[in-house]
């Protein structure tokens, strides 16, 4: 399988950390917006081909699929240039930044027939999965999902310390996650609001946001995010059932009274990128759609779209 990433910054380069696991797997190309810094990220991996033009990657013979870890706005056009060509993509989370970008894009992931798939991580980090085989298997029901998703990002920085190119969301990327693994884990949402605090007047972007969602089987949850919180960073879940308590971060689970969960054995790898990697590319080999196809993850973002209107667009 002969993969091109485009997008060489800190989160394509977690992406090329986990696809050097995978067996049978070559990255093949490499494209960024900057030359000089590409080349160096192509020449730690030992990646052959860069360049500054995906359309030029795109037209190679040896690329048969692409991950896009590009600026959110450009995912679905740049989704939908993949599909173009003939190449299977798995889309970086979020898919858009709109609903009617994200439906373009299932429209031609039908209209092809390849794979399209979306990051969305959670549904493969090893504690949120522990917790899904419970949840499947009847072992367990949601009564509230507690998710706080706190960052301190009053400058435009990106993981890395370095000064970003584009403006990330709250709304559109960081609230993607809970959204839809508050589907994938409860059921479809049928009720949603939100309220927003100030905007920044550099970023033009709400810096603060607070979500309520209520699933069909009667779960709610409360999600708070933020990019003023100075203290413990990332995303942090807590699962209240009604046979216990447990609390995901990130690839790690405890119990409400912070006793470790041992994962051993609930899949192949403890690091969730990784495993969203290997789902993309088992699908592509097996021809069958993949977790977190683009038709999976439709449903968060519609209702992403109906926040943003209580929003005020």
């Amino acid at each position: 399988m002969r993969i091109a990433l485009a997008g060489a910054g800190a989160f394509g380069e977690k992406h090329l950390d986990g696809l050097k696991l995978i067996d049978g797997v070559q990255v093949t190309s490499l494209v960024g917006r900057r030359l000089e810094p590409t080349q160096a990220v192509a020449q730690k991996y030992g990646i052959g081909h860069v360049t500054t033009d995906l359309a030029e990657t795109l037209a190679r013979d040896d690329v048969d699929a692409v991950i896009l870890c590009t600026p959110t706005q450009m995912h679905a056009a740049q989704a939908i240039q993949c599909m173009d060509a003939g190449k299977h993509v798995q889309v970086e989370i979020p898919l858009a930044d709109s609903l009617a970008d994200a439906e373009a894009v299932l429209a031609k992931a039908q209209a092809t027939g390849l794979t399209c798939m979306v990051g969305h991580t959670r549904r493969f980090n090893p504690s949120h999965q522990y917790l899904h085989a419970k949840f499947t298997g009847g072992e367990a029901a949601i009564q509230q999902m507690d998710v706080q998703t706190y960052f301190f990002r009053r400058k435009n920085m990106n993981a890395k310390g370095e000064a970003r190119s584009w403006t990330d969301h709250l709304l559109w990327h960081h609230a993607a996650h809970t959204v839809d693994l508050f589907a994938y884990q409860a059921g479809p949402i049928v009720a949603a609001n939100a309220l927003q605090g100030p905007i920044h007047p550099e970023l033009g972007i709400a810096m603060d946001l607070s979500i309520q969602l209520k699933a069909q089987s009667g779960a709610i949850c409360t999600l708070s995010l933020s990019f003023n919180n100075d203290g413990p960073l990332g995303t942090f879940f807590r699962y209240i059932c009604d046979t216990g308590t447990w609390i995901a971060r990130y690839d790690d689970l405890v119990t409400g009274k912070e006793e470790p969960v041992d994962l051993t054995g609930v899949t192949v790898s403890n690091n969730g990128i990784e495993l969203q990697d290997r789902e993309f590319i088992a699908a592509i080999r097996e021809g069958r759609e993949p977790n977190s196809s683009v038709a999976q993850v439709l449903p968060c973002y519609r209702v992403l779209d109906a926040l943003e209107v209580q929003l005020g667009r």
